[in-house]
Order: structure tokens, then C-alpha cells, then sequence
């Protein structure tokens, strides 16, 4: 395939084992969810050590285009943003607004429900790519709640939200099983709705539980109150005022994958800073995934420490709930002394990319030997040479090659920039620990 965007050289260190700290920008998951919250709060909120990328400044830049106040300050212990809300002060959440959603899955599904607590029009568009992930089920909800829509029978982005100040609530039902965020969207704006909101989900397995029960903890954390029945896969969030909140955002530990994998590929050990004891981030998976794997994990004072083993061991698991951290599993798995089979991923190819397809064909490509099913990717190890790895506009392809690149000398990544997406300087951290 060709490109316009350039290649980067992804740094080869070969066997030569590596000793590093790392701190991991703050969690993409963890920012966006709080700053849903803090704009419906009743007062000011400070979000401490939050995730500056691509993603959260344009959550930011749609909140700021509705009304809201981002201050970003510092102090000894860092950056932090200071979040007021038109509600804080007797406003509201007012239009004409434009949001610009670029490819982020969290905005063009967490601010429609927001932004229908406005008065008056919010356009949302985005990049190409945007057009074609789905959002319908979080536009049709807001319709079966009463909020008027113009996205021109499409179901999807461009659209204009015709909002006018409120949203009645209630129950309904809606169908999650092709992205968790559909009903997430749902429940981070339930303590605003007039008569709060039952949700229930009907349809297939729901992906990626972790970040549904992340965004139960925080609307708690903000105060909400919140009944979850999990044998009926229901949820109901009352209505009530939130309290602007002093949270530190954790890192971002599914952004921890790839720099892990420098100790696992080339050998020492990497440690991670302030890895949580406790978290509800699906990336905490990654300590017993990686200890199957062959490395040693251990708890540390200041972080996570992990140890390579003497290879990477082939691993069979589904990764239904924890998808996101497929493609350096993957590109792990291409690495390893016996074959892989990651399983339960048919939703990632609705993601940025379909990584599935994807990831067959950048790993085939350098001599891999991938063999892709609906809902899995089966991975026995072969001999790889060098070539370019293409990234499809996803920030976790661009991770992968680079993780590729540590042993296979000539991998050259097409669109590095597209990491800053979720990590503000990728290739900058990435050679300072190789130096």
C-alpha cells in the first residue's frame, strides 16, 4: 500500500538487554470519563497529572465550545487542570457549538448525550475514518429519549444536535455488544437526566467490561448514585447533583504495553512508576498476561517491575475484555518461541482500524505467519525481515511496529505521529530509553 506520511526508522537494539524507569502518561480513559463528569458538576473540579493528547484536547476543546472553563495550571507536583462548569455558577451547557471529534471513540460517543443537556445546536464531524465506526446505538438512544437528531438517516457522524436543555431519562434498551462506550456514554450523563436512566443491554457478549465498571467507580466518585444487576445486565444511575472532585489521574496502563515489551524482547527489565495496587484500568491485565508469557512481574517500591525471561512463550487467550491491548500481544506473539492464538476480538475491527486485518497484514507482510479468523488472530512465530509497518491511522499499530522493530533491523513505521493519540511524545520516550 502506499502513503503520504513519512517513515520513521524504528530504533533496533537487538539482544542487548535494557535497564529503564518509565513514567506512563496519564490514562486517555481515565481524563475523558472525568472530564464528562466534571462538566455537570455543582462546582469547580482539578484533574491532576491528566493525559495530554490528541484525544483529551479535543474532548477538551468540544466541553470549551459548550461553555465550559479549562485552566491548565501547575505546581510542585505537576501539571493539573482546572475544570468549572456553567453549572457551578447558575449556567448551563449552551450552543451554537461545533466538536470536532477526530477519530476518538470516547468523544463522538461520550459528548452527543452531554451536549444534548445544552441550549441550543452542537455539530459534531470528524476525520474520514469517523464516519465509519458506529455510533448509532448511542444516536438512537438519545432519539428514544426524546432528543431531536439531524444526522440524515445515516446513524452516524456528520450530525447536529438539536439540543434544547434537558433530556427526560427513563429505561431503555440498547445493544452495547459492538463497543463498551455506547453504554458508557449513557451512564456518565444519568445523574443529569430528569428522571435518571435505567439502561439495559440486549445483544451479544458486552467487550471490554473493566471500562464499564471504571465508569460506575467514577460516577461514584463524583457522587452519583448507581445500581448495577449484572445477571440482568442492567444498570441505574439516579438523578442528583455531582460534586466537582481533586483526582489524580492513574497512568495509562494499556500505554504501558509496548515499553514493557522492551524487557521481554531484548532482555533486563523495564519499571513502570506509579503502577496502582488497585484499578478498575483493563490494562492491569497485563501483569498476568505478560507473567504467562515468560517475564517475572513483581511490585516494586515506585512501580511495576518486569523482568524478561530467557524467550517469550506463545500464549492462547481471549481477550474480549482487554482488546486494546491486542495489537503488542500480537506483535509479542510473532516474537515468541511457540504459536499464539488471541481470541474473543471480533469488536477491534471496529476500531481506529480493523485491527484484525490490520495487523495480519503488517506482520504477514515482514514475513509473518498470521492466520485470521472472524473473532481471533492465530500467530505461529516465523522468521521476519525488514519492511515498512503500516499503521492504518492507529496509534497501537504504530506501538506494535515499533515493538517489531527492536529485533528485526529495517522496520521502517508509516505515520509514527499517529501515537499522540494517546501518548504526547512516543518516539521521543521511546529512543531516550534505548539510548
Amino acid at each position: 500500500m502506499t502513503s503520504t506520511h513519512p517513515l520513521w526508522p524504528a530504533p533496533f537494539r537487538g539482544k542487548a538487554p535494557v535497564e529503564a524507569v518509565v513514567t506512563i502518561p496519564g490514562s486517555k480513559s481515565v481524563t475523558n470519563r472525568a472530564l464528562i463528569l466534571a462538566a455537570q458538576a455543582s462546582s469547580p473540579s482539578i484533574i491532576r497529572k491528566p493525559l495530554i493528547s490528541r484525544d483529551s484536547e479535543l474532548m477538551s476543546a468540544g466541553l470549551v465550545a459548550m461553555g465550559l472553563t479549562i485552566e491548565s495550571k501547575s505546581d510542585s507536583s505537576g501539571e493539573y487542570w482546572v475544570v468549572t462548569p456553567p453549572t457551578s455558577n447558575g449556567g448551563r451547557l449552551k450552543g451554537p457549538a461545533k466538536v470536532d471529534v477526530g477519530n476518538a471513540g470516547t468523544v463522538m460517543r461520550f459528548l452527543p448525550p452531554l451536549a444534548a443537556l445544552a441550549d441550543g445546536d452542537i455539530s459534531f464531524d470528524g476525520d474520514a475514518r469517523s464516519y465509519e465506526r458506529p455510533l448509532g446505538p448511542v444516536i438512537k438512544a438519545l432519539e428514544d429519549l426524546g432528543i431531536e437528531i439531524d444526522h440524515e438517516g445515516r446513524y452516524s457522524l456528520p450530525m447536529v444536535m438539536k439540543s434544547r436543555g434537558a433530556i427526560p431519562g427513563g429505561e431503555l434498551t440498547i445493544d452495547a455488544s459492538a463497543s463498551s462506550q455506547f453504554l458508557s456514554a449513557l451512564l456518565l450523563v444519568g445523574p443529569s437526566m430528569t428522571n435518571g436512566i435505567t439502561v439495559k443491554h440486549v445483544g451479544g457478549q458486552l467487550p471490554s467490561m473493566p471500562h464499564i465498571e471504571m465508569t460506575v467507580q467514577m460516577l461514584r466518585d463524583f457522587g452519583a448514585t448507581v445500581t448495577v444487576d449484572s445477571a440482568a445486565q442492567t444498570w441505574r444511575v439516579e438523578p442528583g447533583a455531582l460534586n466537582g472532585v481533586d483526582l489524580v489521574i492513574e497512568p495509562d496502563l494499556s500505554n504501558a504495553a509496548p515499553f514493557i515489551s522492551l524487557a521481554m524482547v531484548c532482555g533486563g527489565s523495564i519499571t513502570i512508576t506509579d503502577w496502582p495496587r488497585k484499578t478498575t484500568q483493563p490494562g492491569d491485565q497485563l501483569r498476568d498476561i505478560f507473567t504467562t508469557m515468560g517475564s517475572h512481574v513483581e511490585f516494586v517500591e515506585g512501580g511495576l517491575k518486569v523482568t524478561g525471561g530467557p524467550s517469550i512463550k506463545g500464549i492462547d487467550i481471549d481477550l474480549h475484555d482487554v482488546g486494546e491491548l491486542t495489537p503488542s500481544i500480537a506483535a509479542l506473539a510473532a516474537l515468541a518461541d511457540s504459536p499464539s492464538s488471541l481470541r474473543g476480538i471480533g469488536h477491534l475491527r471496529l476500531h481506529e482500524t480493523d485491527r484484525l486485518a490490520a495487523l495480519t497484514t503488517e506482520i504477514n507482510g515482514l514475513g509473518g505467519n498470521v492466520r485470521e479468523e472472524e473473532t481471533s488472530l492465530h500467530i505461529t512465530p516465523a522468521p521476519l525481515h525488514a519492511g515498512t509497518f503500516h499503521t492504518y491511522e492507529d496509534h497501537r499499530l504504530a506501538t506494535a511496529g515499533a515493538v517489531i522493530g527492536l529485533v528485526v533491523e529495517g522496520i521502517e513505521v508509516e505515520n509514527i505521529a499517529t501515537t499522540r493519540k494517546t501518548l504526547t511524545d512516543f518516539p521521543g520516550l521511546w529512543k531516550s530509553l534505548l539510548a
